[in-house]
């Protein structure tokens, strides 16, 4: 008798031991391609995640093929799913506009935004002895854009839009050939997108040596952008702050998740973000200041935590 006691008490033991700890959440993290930086992004908030929250919110993460199919997979997921977007294309979702025209669904109404992750950051780079200091200074010199990207859509529109699109010579190259072609001096700058410090920008200013430049504050409001400060010193030579735009980028859920569930997670987010900083410079650029740029609601869970850490909250956030 005693020996069928320990063999059934062994096997209580190890069928406990598969199943999930007592209050353990799972949680679907929906990010973007692999090889891209915001999946590694989404790899250190799954990290954050687990230990910001005692390992009580396990956060497993999903490759994506873009924001359009997170935002997308909103109205068909249930749960405890997370996805990352530009709040533009949850706007669009919202109003069936866009990629989303013809595709409505009432589900798109319950996003709810939880906390702002790196923007993608305007970076117009040129070879430090071109002689260039303002945008204006493009005139006459040879630019990479590169081909399909955020970035490149966005140079092209800002050419045009400061009256530089006919006085430049743009080039017929992919971008991850900028830092060569910079180095040898078959263009004279380029245009990137990315979360700051982008690393082909941090590559082209530690072996070439670059000049980041400035927007006026009035070409800021003319590209109806987000007006971004990437500070100095976080480029090789940079001695001053740079002032450009960029597009915020935020992680989402549905109303589906739970209020506790809501509030666990973005509080374990920033109680890490300052040890995610330090092995990642990409985070130092995220802080409350980044809620002014969600222009919809905040889940209650994440406005709790918000309230209680003395965050600045809007009107729309409630």
């Amino acid at each position: 008798m005693k020996a069928l006691t320990t063999i059934v008490w062994a096997a209580a033991v190890a069928t406990a031991s598969l199943q999930p700890a007592y209050g353990e959440t799972r949680v679907t993290y929906k990010s973007a391609k692999a090889a891209s930086s915001y999946y590694q992004m989404a790899v250190q908030i799954a990290e954050a995640a687990k230990i910001g929250s005692g390992g009580q919110v396990l956060v497993t993460v999903e490759e994506s093929q873009g924001s359009v199919q997170n935002v997308m997979e909103a109205a068909s997921r249930t749960g405890n799913y997370v996805f990352t977007t530009p709040p533009a294309l949850v706007g669009a979702a919202q109003t069936g506009k866009g990629p989303f025209k013809g595709k409505e669904n009432p589900k798109f109404g319950e996003i709810r935004a939880l906390f702002p992750i790196p923007s993608l950051t305007m970076h117009f780079v040129v070879r430090a002895d071109a002689g260039v200091d303002r945008l204006a200074g493009l005139a006459g010199k040879t630019i990479l854009l590169g081909k399909g990207s955020f970035g490149a859509r966005e140079g092209a529109k800002y050419l045009e839009l400061f009256g530089l699109k006919d006085k430049v010579k743009v080039a017929s190259a992919e971008l991850g050939n900028a830092v060569a072609a910079l180095k040898n001096r078959q263009i004279d700058a380029f245009v990137t997108a990315g979360s700051y410090p982008a690393p082909n920008v941090i590559e082209a200013a530690a072996g070439t040596g670059v000049r980041v430049l400035s927007l006026t504050d009035e070409q800021v409001q003319a590209t109806k952008r987000a007006r971004l400060v990437i500070p100095a010193g976080t480029y090789a030579g940079q001695s001053a702050d740079v002032v450009t735009t960029s597009l915020p980028v935020v992680a989402y859920t549905t109303s589906s998740m739970s209020d506790d569930t809501a509030y666990a997670l973005t509080k374990a987010f920033w109680s890490q973000r300052g040890k995610m900083a330090a092995s990642a410079a990409w985070w130092k650029g995220v802080d409350g200041k980044l809620l002014a740029n969600i222009p919809g609601k905040i889940h209650p869970g994440a406005l709790k935590y918000y309230r209680e850490a003395g965050f600045p909250l809007a009107a729309q956030h409630q």
